[in-house]
């Protein structure tokens, strides 16, 4: 297997760990509800996705 010849600086490593970071969901509100939900999914309180009503809700 191949080794490295010399050790990586902090910096490189670092500056290659930058891209590594979990990117938050992109969130917006339910226009039927106000709830948060993701974008291009079904609102879990209310069922409904682009304004017609999609999944059958339990209360």
């Amino acid at each position: 297997m191949a080794h490295p010849k010399r050790r990586q600086s902090h910096t490189r490593t670092r500056k290659r760990r930058t891209h590594d970071v979990a990117k938050t969901p992109a969130l917006t509100r339910c226009p039927n509800c106000g709830s948060w939900h993701v974008y291009h999914t079904v609102c879990n309180t209310c069922g409904y996705y682009r304004g017609q009503i999609a999944v059958e809700v339990e209360e």
